[in-house]
């Protein structure tokens, strides 16, 4: 009781240790006027939370009460905490309701409820939390309907309500939340159809409906959100087919359409999603010839059990042959006569078009020469105009400017021609190189499709209105900013940019590889960035990372080093000092290779938070050198100090001081950095391959959550 009288106190956490009793003691921390966070997680204490807790500090941030045995009801008092940013009140015993003012905490921007015994309604006063990025509510005895005034937490990134007792339809509010990346409504009792405006969620990653009693067909919209990755809609009354717009959804991992009325075949496009690794179609009702290849061929990753009609596919599925009927069926061709009718009407078709459009070509390279457009990119991209661009900038407002670079500016816009905030970026056309910088990424990213590759939406190639020459290509537009914001936050950016966490790190560093061994390995030819650094790593809403300013980059014929090549006066390889591999300057051609070591240098500037040109590498000692020299017992001295802080802006602490976590996170971080020393090595063919950087990345990504999940149990 006497830590009350510790009145400056401002920050406490008793977190994850063998604490128990009532919670009483806390009612003496009301004297703490300081106080601005508390943590308890995962701990024994029992008891009811004290209605004293109206009194605790208005500088109160965080609460940590998780992983204990804490039962009665949420103080009514608790809104009184105005400045209360994150609460944590998870896995306890508590019961009764919401407090119907919850909405009064205005400021709170992640909250844990989940798991308890929490009844009646979420309270609609919830919409007034504007700030929130984080709900978790699921596992609980809820009902009622999803309110519709969540649809006003517009920053709302990840929503958890499974597990509860919720009823009535989804709102279409709940569904025009664009910086939803998580979206989780599985068992509950959810009916009617979903809204068909579920194509606003453009964040989404992960969507779960499953176990509800939802019904009609699946809107094709869902197909819009190319972002997901986990989509789960089983145990519903779904029927139809699965919408051909499906094809869209290149980064799926995970699909459950199982325990519906769906009918029809089995999508073919299903075998061409790259990424897929489960499928669950059983008990529908679906018929025909089962697909063979992608995710067909392992047959542990599908199941198909319960469609009574299918037939052929994978031996070990079991399924009956496709009948001789519904081969020849399937195979029976036209009669001859109407066949070479056929062939000779395409045939003339065909001539006749190709005539059209040579004419129609000749008279373009006549009249427009020099003139490049959105052709540069290939069809299917929005014609865009100066006037456009003018007006989504404000006229280039200087407020609307992201960031200035050697070839051009960066503004942030709205495109009215595609309902989006865009990034568009102006060429300064007076640099003697910026012209060719804009065809070079025009030809390389026309091409490219890479979920980690920043995608180009268009360009625009014409005149300002002073008849001056103006060249500007669009982007998505990436709300995270750059990688480099975060390693090295100016002042006026301090505010705005919290600490990357280590797993958030690691994610980076796996994304940005993945980006690079797509270049390197797997386009028509290989593609060689040349200028890879913090700056053009930029960060989506989820803080998922994306390669971006293609503007030095090269296509290349091999991805092997000529030693006997000597410099070419004519080229002159560019680059940032310190990510340039030391090869450039005595090989007259970038690789794949050069690549690699600017990832390593990227690589160690994340673990180690310093620029490769701070000041203290002088005197022939470089980043990777000062790396290299500390492997692997001295590693710990050289890391950036903020890996090694919990952050409080995750909805449960984590436990940095706890032994086996402390070991395992170093073991971790050595990892990471042998990789990063590897990547740097002076001679190209020390270096690593990316492909090999990703596995090594994913087997320390999940030993760390292994061993993280390990520690909370």
């Amino acid at each position: 009781m006497s830590l009350g009288r510790l009145q400056d106190l401002y920050w406490l956490n008793l977190q994850i240790n063998q604490l128990d009793g009532d919670l009483s003691f806390i009612t003496s921390f009301a004297n703490c006027s300081g106080l601005q966070t508390l943590s308890l997680y995962n701990n024994q204490l029992s008891g009811m939370l004290p209605d004293s807790i109206a009194n605790f500090s208005t500088q109160l941030q965080g609460l940590y009460l998780a992983k204990n045995k804490i039962f009665g009801t949420i103080p009514e008092g608790i809104v009184n905490l105005a400045n209360l940013r994150l609460l944590s009140i998870e896995k306890n015993l508590l019961t009764g309701i919401i407090p119907l003012n919850f909405g009064n905490l205005q400021k709170l921007e992640a909250v844990g409820l989940n798991s308890n015994k929490l009844l009646g309604q979420i309270p609609s006063s919830i919409g007034n939390l504007t700030r929130l990025y984080k709900l978790v509510i699921d596992g609980n005895d809820l009902k009622g309907s999803i309110p519709s005034s969540l649809g006003n937490c517009q920053n709302l990134q990840e929503l958890y309500l499974s597990e509860n007792n919720f009823d009535g339809i989804i709102s279409e509010e709940v569904l025009t939340i664009p910086s939803i990346t998580k979206l989780l409504l599985d068992k509950n009792s959810l009916t009617g159809s979903l809204p068909m405006n579920v194509d606003k969620l453009e964040a989404l990653w992960q969507f779960d409906v499953s176990n509800n009693k939802l019904s009609s067909e699946i809107p094709s919209k869902l197909g819009s959100c190319t972002k997901l990755e986990f989509l789960h809609m089983g145990g519903n009354f779904f029927q139809g087919s699965i919408p051909p717009s499906f094809n869209a959804l290149k980064g799926l991992q995970e699909l459950d359409f199982s325990h519906n009325n769906l009918s029809d075949h089995i999508a073919k496009f299903l075998e061409r999603l790259p990424f897929l690794q489960y499928q669950n179609l059983s008990f529908n009702n679906f018929q025909g010839e089962m697909p063979m290849s992608g995710v067909f061929q392992n047959v542990s990753a599908i199941s198909v059990v319960g469609n009574d009609k299918l037939c052929g596919g994978a031996p070990k599925l079991k399924l009956p042959s496709c009948s001789e009927h519904d081969s020849r069926k399937q195979k029976r061709g036209l009669p001859l006569r109407v066949l070479i009718s056929i062939i000779v009407s395409v045939a003339l078709y065909l001539f006749l078009l190709s005539a059209f459009l040579a004419t129609c070509f000749w008279w373009r390279k006549k009249t427009s020469k020099n003139l490049a457009s959105t052709s540069s990119l290939g069809n299917g991209f929005l014609e865009v105009s100066y006037a456009e661009l003018l007006k989504a900038t404000d006229g280039f407002l200087s407020n609307n400017l992201i960031c200035v670079g050697s070839y051009g500016s960066v503004y942030e816009g709205f495109l009215n021609g595609i309902r989006s905030t865009v990034a568009i970026k102006v060429l300064n056309l007076e640099h003697q190189r910026a012209s060719k910088s804009f065809f070079a990424e025009c030809e390389v990213l026309r091409s490219i499709h890479h979920r980690n590759i920043v995608k180009i939406l268009t360009v625009c190639s014409s005149i300002d209105f002073r008849g001056n020459d103006f060249k500007a290509l669009v982007f998505e537009y990436m709300p995270n900013g750059s990688l480099d914001m975060w390693l090295h936050p100016n002042e006026t950016e301090q505010h705005q940019f919290r600490n990357l966490s280590l797993i958030e790190r690691l994610n980076v560093a796996i994304y940005v590889a993945c980006a690079l061994d797509h270049l390197h390995h797997h386009c028509e030819k290989p593609v060689v960035h040349c200028d890879l650094k913090p700056s053009k790593i930029l960060l989506d809403a989820d803080m998922v990372a994306y390669a971006g300013d293609f503007c030095l980059a090269r296509i290349v014929h091999k991805d092997v080093i000529n030693y006997s090549q000597t410099p070419s006066s004519s080229l002159v390889v560019e680059g940032s000092i310190g990510y340039v591999p030391p090869e450039y300057g005595t090989i007259g051609d970038p690789s794949t290779y050069g690549d690699v070591y600017s990832y390593g240098i990227l690589l160690l500037e994340m673990l180690i938070g310093k620029r490769p040109t701070d000041n203290i590498f002088k005197d022939n000692l470089s980043l990777h050198q000062y790396a290299k020299m500390r492997l692997p017992e001295r590693v710990m001295e050289i890391i950036d100090h903020r890996l090694l802080i919990g952050g409080i802006h995750e909805i449960t602490a984590q436990s940095e001081n706890n032994e086996k976590m402390r070991n395992n996170m170093q073991e971790c971080l050595i990892s990471m950095v042998r990789i990063g020393v590897s990547c740097s090595a002076e001679s190209p063919k020390e270096r690593m391959e990316m492909k090999d950087v990703i596995v090594e990345l994913q087997n320390v990504k999940d030993f760390f959550l292994a061993t993280r999940q390990n520690v909370a149990n």
